[in-house]
C-alpha cells in the first residue's frame, strides 16, 4: 500500500523545522556567543562548576527528551510539524496529549531547559543572558501572535484548552478535554 503523498513528504518538513528553530536556537547561536573556535572550558575541578555541569547535563537531557516527545506528538497526533504555515506543515489537529495536558508550551520548555543546561555546563553568563532574551522574545511572540493564530485556527477547542491549561507552569493533574 502506498502512503499518502502528504505523509511521505512530512519527514523533510520536520527536518527543516528542526533545523530552523531548535538547532539554530540551541546550537548555532550559543556557539556564536561562546566564540566556539576560541572557547575555553570552565574548571570542572571546582565543586561548584562540577555541580553546575551535572545539573546542566540533566537539564539538556530532559530538554532533548521533551523536544523529541513533542515533535513526535505534533507528527502523530497533530499530523504536522513544529513549523508555522502550510509550507512547513503546521499541525492539522490541535495537540492536547502527553505533556500538553499539563502545560501549553512543553516544546518551548524543552528548548529553554536545553539553553539553561548549556549555560550551566559552560558556566556562561553570556548563555544565561541568551536564555533570558530568548524566553522574553518567545513569551511575547506566543502571547501576541501564536495564541491569537491558534484561537483563529482551532476555534473554541483552543480557547477552552487555553482557559484550562497554563502557559508556563504545569498543572499537577492532567487536563482532560471534554468529549474525549
Amino acid at each position: 500500500m502506498v502512503a499518502d503523498t502528504r505523509e511521505r513528504r512530512l519527514w523533510w518538513r520536520h527536518l527543516i523545522s528542526i533545523l530552523i528553530a531548535p538547532v539554530v536556537m540551541t546550537l548555532l547561536i550559543p556557539a556564536l556567543i561562546l566564540d566556539w573556535p576560541h572557547m575555553h572550558l570552565p574548571d570542572y575541578g571546582s565543586p561548584l562548576i562540577a555541580g553546575l555541569a551535572a545539573v546542566g547535563g540533566l537539564l539538556i537531557a530532559g530538554g532533548l527528551g521533551m523536544l523529541v516527545w513533542t515533535v513526535l506528538l505534533f507528527d502523530r497526533e497533530g499530523k504536522g510539524t513544529l513549523g508555522v504555515g502550510k509550507v512547513l506543515g503546521e499541525p492539522v489537529h490541535l495537540v492536547v496529549q502527553g505533556p500538553y495536558r499539563h502545560v501549553r508550551n512543553p516544546m518551548i520548555s524543552g528548548v529553554l531547559a536545553i539553553l539553561l543546561g548549556e549555560a550551566a555546563v559552560m558556566a556562561s553568563v553570556g548563555l544565561l543572558a541568551w536564555f533570558a532574551i530568548f524566553f522574553a522574545c518567545l513569551a511575547t511572540f506566543i502571547r501576541f501572535w501564536e495564541e491569537p493564530h491558534l484561537a483563529q485556527r482551532y476555534g473554541s477547542d483552543y480557547v477552552n484548552y487555553r482557559h484550562n491549561v497554563p502557559a508556563w507552569i504545569p498543572r499537577i493533574s492532567a487536563w482532560t478535554p471534554s468529549g474525549r
